[in-house]
């Protein structure tokens, strides 16, 4: 996967001061608003693993699924640093096949904004309703389109560390309208403490944002009823400049 490749090493100092726990209590919030006696979840593109702990905490049982190796291994060892057991293994959102179904699934992150064309999105579809039993949820969140065309993605510069390195991200977007995608450029340059080396690395983030009625419409081609659709910061229905949302639907 050429996404979260050497990108993964730096993930946790660069979303450090993400906040998993109020997170994972929004998601909390969902599973009892829209389902009923929520127990097992499996999250797709569970990444790091931090949103999986934390639902753990709350008393889920979780399973996590991500594409990276490198992003399952440090989901691994942010479990057992918690201790706290959650099974994360590496497999593609688009192909994932289990005998066993849960209670909901979730993708966070904007997971489903990497799924660029129509057929990853049907597949990725696919896979969350043979995960459900009628009636199960799949919640997740994605970019929203009017928020992407009214506040145009622009370059952005962070900086974060890690006990080894000062690092800085430059994420150069490039907008390629006819097909709702965004190219994210991230260019890395890790400066290591001790001996003032540096290193430079580039990935491509390429990712799609959609609008409600074109991710109902997937949905119901998958036996899936959007059921909400809110904005991630205000958990209110979407306005002009809402840039994420969550999408709640339900196994038909």
């Amino acid at each position: 996967m050429e996404e979260f490749n050497r990108y993964a090493e730096y993930y946790n100092a660069f979303y450090k001061d993400k906040d998993y726990v109020g997170e994972a209590k929004v998601i909390q919030q969902l599973l009892m608003q829209y389902g009923e006696g929520v127990k097992s979840i499996i999250d797709f593109g569970c990444g790091t693993g931090r949103h999986d702990i934390e639902l753990e905490r709350l008393g889920y049982d979780c399973t996590g699924i991500d594409q990276s190796e490198k992003m399952i291994a440090v989901a691994r060892e942010n479990s057992q640093l918690n201790n706290i057991k959650v099974s994360f293994s590496v497999n593609d959102i688009r192909q994932y096949y289990s005998d066993k179904k849960y209670d909901a699934v979730i993708s966070m992150f904007h997971v489903m904004s990497y799924q660029n064309t129509n057929a990853d999105v049907l597949s990725a579809l696919e896979s969350a309703r043979r995960m459900l039993d009628m009636g199960g949820l799949f919640i997740f969140d994605a970019w929203y389109g009017s928020g992407c065309l009214t506040d145009l993605p622009e370059v952005r510069i962070k900086k974060a560390e890690t006990e080894r390195s000062e690092i800085t991200r430059i994420a150069i977007p490039t907008m390629y309208n006819q097909n709702n995608t965004v190219e994210v450029l991230y260019e890395i340059i890790a400066v290591d403490k001790s001996t003032g080396q540096a290193e430079c690395f580039k990935e491509s983030h390429k990712m799609r944002y959609f609008f409600k009625p074109e991710m109902e419409y997937y949905l119901r081609q998958r036996n899936f009823e959007l059921i909400d659709c809110l904005d991630c910061n205000t958990n209110e229905q979407p306005e002009l400049t809402s840039w994420t949302c969550y999408f709640i639907a339900r196994a038909r």
